[in-house]
């Protein structure tokens, strides 16, 4: 049962990060409603106290009253502020992904929500996850730009052409919640809806086993890697001076300008496209191609989902 069912405007609360907003949310109100009531207070004891007909005196009606107004407008203040720090902090905490439990692929597509798990299974507009788990989603548009948006969870992020974005959430209530794309993104916008079935881990792990494919994603990746021809510069055995991807994933990239960049989802999806940004300190430009329009995002996905499991592992021959 949600926290708050009995406020008949209030949306599900169905995740970690929901019950977070909710609290500033509320704190929010409750100051607002409180300066509400402090101003009508005060507006009605003046019209009660200097009511027609009243003998209180109207003497001194333009005196100064400074430690009121200091009082007032530093205690609005200070509350203002700490709601803004607090805000802040909870914004940082809801955009700087961690690692998830379970991390799982997106694309947005007019008009459709497509789901990649690591173990290879596919859905379209249903996303099945367990309960109490963190899940980290890296999605990707394959046309326009889309926004991938839970109400019950209180998560939203947009979703760029081009480029990747990150958003996680822990569920803690089993249910189906409605995903909704809340930018408009053509004709058919208002259909683009799908739903997260959260469930328990017994049956979450029943669904992936009835799903379950031959290849994970990783290993359909490793396929496409040699299928485009990566592994001719970046194998072991290459003669082409060109960096190596084993342990590439999460480690800190030197560049030739002098600044440096962490690898990743979004640093390997950009050098898929755009190989000759943010050049590798040591190596030389304009030597790798563009793969822009050869490859779809699915599969960009899945060759970052294998050069992310390389790790520390050779690469096989």
């Amino acid at each position: 049962m949600d926290q708050y069912h009995w406020v008949p405007f209030w949306p599900r609360t169905a995740a970690l990060n929901a019950v977070v907003v909710n609290n500033l949310y509320i704190a929010e109100l409750g100051l607002c409603g409180l300066i509400i009531a402090m101003v009508v207070g005060m507006m009605m004891t003046f019209c009660v106290r200097y009511r027609q007909g009243s003998t209180v005196s109207r003497a001194d009606r333009v005196k100064k009253t400074w430690h009121w107004e200091i009082t007032w407008t530093t205690a609005t203040l200070v509350a203002f502020l700490v709601l803004f720090c607090w805000g802040a902090s909870i914004y940082i905490w809801l955009f700087k992904t961690p690692p998830g439990d379970i991390e799982i692929y997106v694309v947005a597509k007019q008009w459709m929500w497509k789901f990649q798990h690591p173990g290879g299974q596919r859905e379209i507009d249903t996303l099945h996850v367990p309960v109490d788990k963190t899940i980290r989603l890296v999605m990707a548009s394959q046309d326009v730009i889309h926004s991938f948006f839970v109400p019950a969870f209180r998560v939203k992020r947009d979703v760029v052409s081009g480029t990747y974005e990150t958003i996680w959430f822990k569920a803690t209530k089993t249910g189906t919640y409605q995903i909704e794309c809340s930018q408009f993104c053509g004709v058919q916008h208002a259909t683009m809806k799908g739903y997260v079935v959260v469930m328990t881990p017994a049956d979450y792990a029943a669904w992936l086993t009835s799903h379950g494919i031959r290849e994970s994603l990783a290993l359909q990746g490793e396929a496409l890697f040699r299928q485009y021809g990566c592994s001719g510069c970046h194998g072991a055995n290459s003669t082409v001076h060109a960096p190596t991807l084993v342990g590439l994933y999460g480690s800190i990239v030197h560049l030739q300008n002098g600044g440096a960049v962490r690898a990743d989802e979004r640093y390997i999806h950009d050098k898929i496209l755009m190989p000759n940004e943010q050049i590798p300190a040591g190596y030389p430009s304009n030597v790798m191609p563009s793969f822009a329009g050869q490859i779809s995002e699915d599969n960009i996905l899945k060759l970052v989902a294998y050069i992310q499991s390389i790790g520390s592992q050779e690469f096989s021959r």
